[in-house]
């Protein structure tokens, strides 16, 4: 029965992705014309049509995987303001529970997505045409070799997010930079029990770029009690419930400097996120 429910579940996720994927292409190609009013417009339909995508996403699961949602502090959040999402990350499932419990009660969720992704068949134009942010991070080692590269993640990030101060936007990011395993706990020689380290450049570059638009923080923390899921074992209807805590925290002047150029920023940015990560830690820790 299990194999029977992933396979209708893939087919149906396929046909919706491709009967949005149209429209949202061709508004994506609309707003390369270089007039503000045109570009705003179509935006918004695109968003709008990937707004409708979500929501038959969710009815997908409802009609052949569904699995109960235990859900705790969504009452602060409103859909016109500015939102940093932070989140654990454990699969690709973390995806469709962020944005099947988010949807409509925040706006449109933009993930920053590796460079690399933008050549996945569909989605990746789909996620062009809706303006997500596309990140070639440079390496320690590629710094060394070429000084010339430092300060070019705070710029691209911040072309990036030029795009988001017109009109309200959450930006999602997986702090972890990297999906959990046992095998990258170990070595990574993790401090926390449940989490891989976070890494604090993304989150603070996006806060230097739009740290006056950004008027909230949402800390979400995902728990399966029955094991982390793989997609295909979520698609046959084998993930039965899944926990997630949402809180939200505003923002201060703290949080919001030079992290590339200020080191004792730096140190105290590290600092309050290793802060937030022991925390959810803690929370998983009770969860599990």
């Amino acid at each position: 029965m299990s194999f029977f429910r992933s396979i209708f579940s893939l087919i149906f996720y396929c046909l919706n992705t491709l009967f949005w994927f149209v429209p949202i292409f061709i508004f994506g190609l609309i707003k390369l014309i270089p007039f503000k009013p045109l570009q705003t417009l179509f935006g918004v339909l695109a968003k709008s049509c990937a707004s409708n995508w979500v929501a038959t996403n969710s009815l997908i699961q409802n009609i052949f995987s569904p699995y109960k949602i235990e859900l705790i502090g969504l009452d602060a959040l409103k859909r016109k303001d500015w939102y940093l999402v932070i989140a654990n990350h454990q699969s690709w499932v973390d995806i469709l529970v962020l944005q099947r419990v988010l949807h409509n009660r925040i706006p449109f969720l933009n993930f920053f997505l590796k460079k690399e992704l933008l050549y996945v068949p569909f989605l990746g134009l789909a996620w062009w045409a809706l303006d997500f942010p596309f990140m070639k991070r440079s390496s320690k080692s590629q710094l060394k070799k070429n000084p010339k590269l430092k300060g070019k993640d705070i710029e691209t990030t911040r072309k990036a997010c030029e795009k988001f101060k017109t009109m309200p936007v959450s930006i999602v990011n997986f702090v972890e930079g990297t999906r959990f395993t046992s095998d990258k706990h170990i070595r990574q020689k993790s401090p926390f029990k449940h989490l891989l380290k976070p890494k604090a450049g993304g989150i603070a570059f996006v806060m230097q770029a739009m740290g006056e638009q950004i008027n909230q923080i949402v800390n979400v923390t995902i728990h399966y009690p029955d094991g982390i899921p793989t997609f295909m074992d979520f698609a046959s209807g084998k993930m039965k419930r899944v926990q997630v805590h949402v809180k939200t925290q505003g923002v201060d002047d703290k949080l919001i400097g030079d992290y590339s150029g200020d080191n004792q920023f730096r140190v105290q940015f590290q600092a309050e996120l290793n802060t937030l990560w022991e925390q959810k830690d803690a929370q998983l820790e009770k969860l599990k």
